[in-house]
């Protein structure tokens, strides 16, 4: 075999051992793979050093890796056939079996142009590249933090045709994240929360409530809490503004739990109130009192004193307390 790089020398299968003709140097930087039924083989860079593809490995690395191109039968995923062209994409920092496979990063490349980070401003390789029309680009620690900070605010955006997903970070247009498994940067924990996060924006955006029991938040409730739709309180029978609250019998233990239950309630309704416009919970902690919610389909302002759509009038009486 000459030293130029082919790409496929065709060989009998019984000569599987003609690779020990190659030189210590060409054997580091070949794979040989024996397909069964087929007499070829491929020989290929290495993947590590050179490969154009970014997966996350979701089974050994949990971290973004380079990604080999495989190909596999449709239908039975065995990769010792060429039955068929469906091509996937393996991580390529571990060996792996016919059934491991890894979410492609179609945004995550190699900086062959040296374009600086637009946060940190740091050329670093490898890099995210936003779809905007602008193409930034952003490297993978500070994607990390962009992605932990909105998430913190939840500032994500719920697409129905994309998903919960982040724009560019320079707040270009059309630039949503198409692949939201990108976002599993974020590691474990974290994008756990994601996934609950884009589960109540989507019942939310669908008309939907969620549950308002203290310490649950899940959309599809298990709790048993019954709360009325239209004023998010415990389920009353009487109407919403003029119920009343009756008197009842305790004993001095029953009535010491309930003064805490008060003093928390009390505690609750001073730090946070409901959006007026979509009843999403917000918490001041400081400030004027203009109020934006923070929801990024919503947005609507409003004043924390009157819980009104911010005017004039709020801006002249009590803007600043």
């Amino acid at each position: 075999m000459s030293n130029n790089k082919l790409n496929t020398v065709f060989w009998d299968r019984s000569n599987c051992d003609r690779t020990k003709s190659f030189n210590t140097e060409e054997k580091n930087h070949i794979y040989c793979y024996c397909m069964l039924f087929v007499k070829f083989m491929v020989v290929l860079t290495e993947a590590k050093a050179h490969s154009s593809f970014y997966v996350f490995c979701k089974t050994v690395c949990k971290a973004i890796q380079p990604g080999k191109l495989c190909v596999r039968c449709r239908d039975c995923k065995q990769g010792t056939l060429t039955l068929s062209r469906e091509f996937y994409l393996k991580c390529a920092a571990h060996p792996t079996c016919d059934n491991d496979t890894s979410a492609a990063l179609d945004l995550i490349m190699l900086n062959t142009r040296r374009v600086p980070c637009i946060a940190c401003t740091d050329i670093m390789t490898p890099v995210l590249v936003f779809q905007c029309a602008e193409r930034h680009v952003i490297c993978l620690e500070c994607f990390h933090l962009y992605c932990v900070a909105r998430l913190n605010e939840r500032q994500f955006t719920q697409e129905p045709l994309v998903g919960y997903s982040l724009p560019c970070a320079a707040g270009c247009p059309d630039s949503l994240i198409k692949e939201v498994h990108h976002f599993q940067v974020l590691g474990d924990e974290q994008y756990e929360r994601y996934q609950r996060y884009a589960a109540e924006e989507c019942v939310l955006q669908m008309g939907g409530v969620l549950c308002l029991a203290p310490g649950c938040s899940l959309v599809c409730c298990l709790c048993q809490f019954v709360f009325c739709r239209d004023c998010k309180a415990e389920f009353h029978e009487d109407p919403c503004r003029q119920r009343t609250d009756t008197g009842y019998i305790a004993d001095e233990d029953a009535a010491l739990h309930a003064r805490w239950e008060q003093a928390s309630q009390e505690t609750i309704s001073e730090t946070t109130h409901l959006c007026p416009k979509c009843q999403v919970p917000v918490e001041k902690n400081g400030g004027c009192m203009h109020m934006v919610c923070p929801r990024p389909q919503c947005k609507f302002e409003w004043c924390w004193f009157c819980r009104v759509e911010w005017n004039r009038e709020c801006m002249g009486n009590h803007w600043f307390g």
